[in-house]
């Protein structure tokens, strides 16, 4: 029998550090092995306990969240899963944590007690799939693309293809790797769904815009999907694509959620394989759970070409398995492979055209 996941619960609050206990030993594959009110005490704690897990307050008086995070990936790089304050400023630190190398987050409800159930299934599920996880090494996001001007909305370019990205547990981490790398002029249009609670998708959004050379921004209902331009669907929405005659654009939608997330992946997928067909390109990134592997098959069944994260690069390899072992993903690729596997994507098509252009032009020639 697999010994119990071993899980150390750092909050400053007295309430919450009775609470999160409770939650997770109603699973008997999770032990909480102690608790400690600020980042000194939990430091000393992880001498003592020796946790595999560690669930993390960022608010806390004396050395805080911030701090003790930054400790333990110097001393004890043990999965960190941030216990976030559901708010503009909690969704700033919260993605700092991300950045610094935490695993995931939760984000405490404005009601703790009525969402309580839904809390607990969530963190438990992170907390099991981080005991399981890989400590994957990804560069830290380039600062170098800030003063890039940003051209795309100027040009409004039609895009060669689409890029439609899925993407959840990892994501903050491998997104903020991956777009940097693409260039101004990129020739695709890039749609993401990252799991990501309502708040912090605009959040994150901001800090990709200021480290990309494309432009992203968290979508909007009628977004034109536009070349080097990334749309991140906000969180507790769907997000699909529609061909129209003023441009293909974003449609966003409250419809109920699917897999148990909204947004959804496979609903973004789907959409795309009806929409773009043959001109689509989807990827299921790092992630926990199923969520993208039928919309992944139905891209491939649409022509379209279909991509994998390899296991080896993700943090979680549970959405890309998912897909390959139901022969969905026509590639698997590595993470620092990815920029350059679109970049080939859309260029192709580009070529493609450009060349068609150039036979169109001399056949006109000739026949003056």
């Amino acid at each position: 029998m697999t010994p119990p996941v071993r899980v150390l619960v750092v909050d400053d609050s007295a309430l919450m550090r009775k609470l999160i206990p409770q939650i997770l030993q109603s699973d008997p594959s999770i032990q909480v092995v102690g608790t400690a009110m600020d980042g000194n005490f939990g430091l000393k704690k992880i001498e003592e306990v020796k946790p595999q897990v560690i669930t993390l307050d960022l608010d806390m008086p004396g050395m805080g969240g911030l701090d003790m995070l930054k400790e333990i990936m110097l001393r004890h790089p043990l999965p960190v899963i941030v216990v976030s304050s559901h708010s503009t400023l909690g969704a700033s630190v919260t993605l700092q944590a991300l950045s610094m190398g935490a695993f995931d987050f939760v984000a405490k409800p404005i009601d703790v007690s009525a969402n309580m159930p839904e809390i607990a299934r969530e963190l438990i599920a992170k907390i099991k799939a981080a005991a399981q996880s890989r400590r994957v090494a990804i560069a830290a996001p380039l600062e170098a693309q800030k003063h890039f001007e940003k051209s795309v909305l100027e040009a409004k370019t039609q895009a060669t293809r689409i890029v439609a990205i899925g993407i959840s547990t990892g994501g903050p981490q491998a997104l903020q790797y991956l777009l940097p790398q693409l260039p101004k002029n990129f020739p695709g249009t890039i749609v993401i769904v990252q799991h990501m609670p309502e708040g912090f998708t605009e959040m994150f959004s901001r800090r990709l815009e200021e480290i990309c050379a494309i432009t992203v921004k968290e979508a909007q209902s009628g977004d034109l999907l536009l070349a080097g331009r990334a749309l991140i669907c906000p969180g507790n929405r769907h997000m699909k694509v529609k061909r129209l005659p003023m441009g293909d654009v974003a449609v966003l939608n409250d419809e109920p959620r699917v897999n148990g997330h909204r947004p959804s992946v496979d609903v973004l997928f789907k959409s795309v394989a009806e929409e773009f067909r043959e001109k689509s390109v989807a990827m299921l990134m790092t992630g926990m759970g199923e969520d993208g592997a039928q919309g992944l098959g139905l891209v491939k069944a649409a022509g379209g070409m279909t991509i994998a994260q390899s296991e080896e690069s993700c943090v979680v390899f549970g959405m890309p398995k998912a897909a390959i072992e139901r022969g969905y993903a026509v590639r698997v690729i590595p993470l620092d492979a990815l920029a350059n596997t679109m970049q080939a994507q859309c260029m192709h098509d580009r070529k493609s055209k450009t060349e068609s252009e150039d036979r169109g032009r001399s056949a006109g020639v000739g026949k003056n």
